[in-house]
């Protein structure tokens, strides 16, 4: 595979990586289709760097090598940080609660406490009730990904190496509906290079239809949060 062995080597060598994943994410069972798909993934994302020598193709290796090296940078992240759910939802929040003054967070609050909802936020600024909220949705999460594919623990070989590229393309394809969908929220995640890591929180955010909370009013932006917390 052109110019990414280093990827790959770093995934399936780096032994801590797969502990402090264990730690970060709570590892699950993947269907057999799920598995197949993935290997799929990385099979046609594979097929492109074997054909980056041609000009037609030039574009697409450069992009897929500009993403290896942000989903790298967004992995080493998460060894550093620890929860980067937390640290993207908390960015999420601080996008929606930018322009709301006091009263409008405080409406918000009263609606999640009718439903038995307590932000424990020390203070109603934006960047307080953001952090409040985005630890009280983070604590909830049960985030699953399959990590041998990242670790090469069950598979080795091609089927490992292709296996990782389909764990890239997921988070890539991911990152690329977020921009079409949330393009703020996507830049504010690309400036800490997280956009990459966005695939993980994913399914919460299409669960709860958050992106509709950059035109919603208070009572949606309420509703979204419920949505994430049940």
């Amino acid at each position: 595979m052109y110019g990414n062995k280093e990827i790959i080597s770093y995934f399936q060598t780096n032994n801590i990586l797969a502990h402090k994943l264990d730690h970060a994410i709570s590892a699950v069972s993947q269907q057999v289709a799920e598995q197949l798909k993935t290997i799929g993934l990385g099979a046609t994302r594979a097929l492109y760097y074997t054909s980056c020598f041609t000009d037609e193709y030039h574009d697409i290796c450069h992009k897929q090598k500009t993403e290896d090296i942000r989903f790298k940078n967004g992995i080493i992240y998460l060894l550093q940080h620890g929860n980067v759910a937390h640290d993207m939802l908390k960015i999420y929040f601080e996008e929606i609660f930018k322009y709301k003054v006091p009263d409008q967070l405080e409406r918000i609050k009263q609606m999640l406490m009718a439903v038995n909802i307590h932000i424990a936020a020390s203070s109603l600024t934006n960047a307080g009730f953001a952090m409040a909220t985005a630890s009280f949705v983070a604590a909830g999460m049960n985030l699953s990904l399959e990590l041998s594919a990242l670790a090469g623990r069950r598979a080795g070989g091609v089927v490992g190496a292709i296996g990782i590229y389909g764990v890239v393309q997921k988070a890539a394809d991911s990152a690329h509906r977020l921009q079409i969908q949330y393009p703020a929220y996507y830049s504010a995640l690309y400036m800490q290079q997280l956009e990459m890591m966005y695939f993980l929180i994913e399914p919460l955010f299409e669960r709860a239809e958050a992106y509709r909370a950059r035109w919603d009013s208070d009572d949606g932006i309420a509703d979204i949060i419920m949505r994430m917390i049940r």
